[in-house]
């Protein structure tokens, strides 16, 4: 056993996501959201250097010390594996570990809508799983290739830094590079990828403008591009796919997601009010004529008309659907008014004191703000306003 295993398990019997472990500080880990310590003392250079360096193994403790960063995956045992993050900083070592469920969980079990299913169907096209860093995309993703995996018989390849979710063979084959070790680059990995009989590529980072193009061009060309990107809604998602081109490209490059884009599902985490824990929510953009006629024309901003309009189709307003958890009583009306888009919409229900985030009139007491069900009764029958 690890020295480090101490603190892994402490995450894995709390049921909180990461371990952050900084020279000069207690150990700390996240839990539904909040970061708290486990012990009073603060972690020495010699602790830091000792623990860290025996988990990554000697080869990769030296590319550290290089670089300033690494990402791999470590495997405590057969049912934690964590996905693991080094740093330098100002005051030493820093490190921060992510506990990936062993176990993938079905779009069911996540919560997420029946219609993203649909993505799964396609044969071609480019589909973008979006939201901030710890929003929940990689789990998504792999509930989304999961079912693939068990629906369909096809080749799927996964080019991950570093690789989280362990796919089985179901009645896909599913071959998971890692970068760099199995691969230079994103870049490298997507193109030798259309050298193996690939029907779906899942792309973990798409940061860069090379990884961006090819995934554009892979997807226009008939294959199947899952692509991840830390964007908060649709249309920032459509924005920031063209604006990493430059200028002179840019009308090329919307052309071409035009034609190449089928959906895009962008996800939030929020914390719950009415028991502990986070709950998903989703914008789901479902690409039509209409669809490509924006993105073609560069007017982002109609985008959300066209989500608000497509409910029949699936579509889904990030905003509505936090609304929807606010009239539940799931979510508080802070939680709602700080990860929602218009917080005009919201703001009327900040209780009293938090009146400075949005100037709210008529705001709702602290005792309703603590009693979901007094605050369901407040807004039962108002019809969401945009």
């Amino acid at each position: 056993m690890a020295y480090l295993d101490q603190f892994l398990n402490v995450v894995v019997k709390q049921e909180a996501s990461d371990l952050h472990i900084g020279e000069g500080q207690p150990p700390k880990i996240r839990k539904h959201g909040d970061i708290m310590p486990i012990r009073g003392e603060p972690v020495s250079r010699d602790e830091a250097a000792a623990m860290l360096s025996e988990v990554c193994g000697p080869q990769k403790w030296e590319i550290f010390e290089e670089r300033g960063d690494l990402d791999f995956a470590y495997e405590m045992d057969t049912a934690s594996r964590f996905r693991s993050n080094y740093f330098k900083q100002t005051n030493g070592y820093g490190a921060v570990f992510r506990l990936i469920p062993t176990k993938i969980s079905t779009l069911e079990e996540l919560g997420i809508p029946v219609v993203v299913k649909q993505f799964g169907h396609l044969r071609g096209g480019l589909v973008l799983v979006t939201g901030p860093t710890g929003s929940g995309k990689t789990t998504t993703q792999a509930g989304l290739l999961d079912y693939i995996n068990e629906n369909f018989s096809k080749h799927i390849v996964t080019i991950e830094e570093p690789i989280e979710f362990v796919h089985e063979h179901k009645r896909s084959i599913i071959t998971q590079r890692e970068v760099p070790g199995d691969s230079r680059t994103f870049p490298d990995a997507l193109k030798a990828a259309l050298r193996e009989d690939v029907d779906a590529v899942l792309v973990g980072e798409m940061r860069d403008l090379e990884t961006i193009s090819l995934a554009l061009t892979a997807a226009e060309t008939g294959l199947l591009v899952f692509g991840t990107l830390h964007t908060n809604n649709a249309r920032k998602t459509v924005d920031r796919m063209v604006d990493v081109f430059p200028a002179e490209r840019q009308a090329q490059a919307r052309a071409m997601l035009a034609n190449s884009l089928r959906g895009v599902l962008a996800q939030l985490l929020l914390k719950r009010a009415d028991r502990p824990g986070r709950i998903a929510v989703n914008e789901i953009l479902i690409a039509n004529a209409a669809v490509a006629a924006i993105i073609r024309e560069g007017a982002s901003q109609k985008l959300q008309d066209v989500i608000v309009s497509g409910r029949a189709q699936g579509m889904q307003f990030m905003d509505d659907a936090i609304w929807a958890l606010l009239e539940k009583g799931i979510v508080s009306p802070h939680e709602a008014f700080m990860k929602a888009i218009d917080k005009n919409r919201f703001k009327q229900f900040l209780p009293a004191e938090e009146e400075h985030l949005g100037d709210a009139a008529g705001a709702v007491p602290d005792d309703e703000q603590r009693q979901p069900g007094n605050f369901v009764k407040r807004i039962a029958g108002r019809a969401p306003r945009r």
